[in-house]
C-alpha cells in the first residue's frame, strides 16, 4: 500500500469530470489500498482518485484516519441521491495543503454507490461524514474547494495560494 503523490491546485486533471469505474477487480482493490494509504499519510479524512491522477469515479473516506477499520468506506460511481438542511463548516483539501475556508454544505446526505465488488449500496450520513462525502464526490465532478467560493472570499483564498507558492511553502510531493 504505497502512498501516492497528491495533485495540487493548478493541475488541470483536478478539474476534469471522471469516468465511471467499470472493472471491479484486483487492480481496483490495489488502487483503493493506495488511496487509503495516501489519505492516512497526510493525514486526511478521505481522498478521491483524481487527486492522485486517476480519472475514475472512485473515492475513499475514513473519518477515523486509520484508527477504526469499520470507518473505512469505499465509493465507486457514487451519487448524492438526497440531501437535507444546510450548514456552514470549515473545510480543507489535500490539493490545497494547509489552507482552510468556510463553505456551505448539506447537513445530511444519502449517497448511492458501488463497493469493491460492484455491489450497489446506500449510506445516510450527517455531520463530518456528510461533509467528507460531499467533498470527495465534488472531486469526481472536477469541483474543487475554491469553486464554492465567490467574490472577495475567492480572491483572498487564491491570494493565499499564490503567496504560498511564491514563498516555496506549496509542497510538490508527499515526501
Amino acid at each position: 500500500m504505497p502512498a501516492r503523490e497528491i495533485l495540487l491546485y493548478g493541475d488541470p486533471r483536478l478539474e476534469q469530470p471522471c469516468e465511471p469505474v467499470e472493472e471491479f477487480d484486483s487492480d481496483l482493490s490495489t488502487l483503493v489500498d493506495d488511496l487509503f494509504a495516501t489519505s492516512w499519510k497526510i493525514p486526511g479524512l478521505g481522498v478521491a482518485a483524481p487527486q492522485i491522477g486517476i480519472g475514475q469515479r472512485l473515492a475513499v473516506v475514513d473519518i477515523s484516519v486509520g484508527e477504526d477499520p469499520s470507518a473505512q468506506l469505499v465509493f465507486a460511481n457514487p451519487e448524492i441521491v438526497e440531501s437535507t438542511g444546510r450548514i456552514t463548516l470549515e473545510e480543507g483539501c489535500l490539493s490545497f495543503p494547509g489552507l482552510f475556508t468556510k463553505i456551505e454544505r448539506p447537513r445530511g446526505v444519502t449517497v448511492a454507490a458501488q463497493d469493491l465488488t460492484g455491489k450497489r449500496f446506500e449510506i445516510e450520513a450527517e455531520g463530518l461524514l456528510a461533509q467528507a462525502l460531499c467533498h470527495e464526490l465534488d472531486h469526481l465532478d472536477g469541483v474543487l474547494l475554491v469553486h464554492h467560493l465567490r467574490g472577495l472570499k475567492r480572491r483572498m483564498f487564491l491570494r493565499r495560494v499564490d503567496k504560498m507558492r511564491r514563498l516555496g511553502a506549496w509542497p510538490g510531493t508527499l515526501s
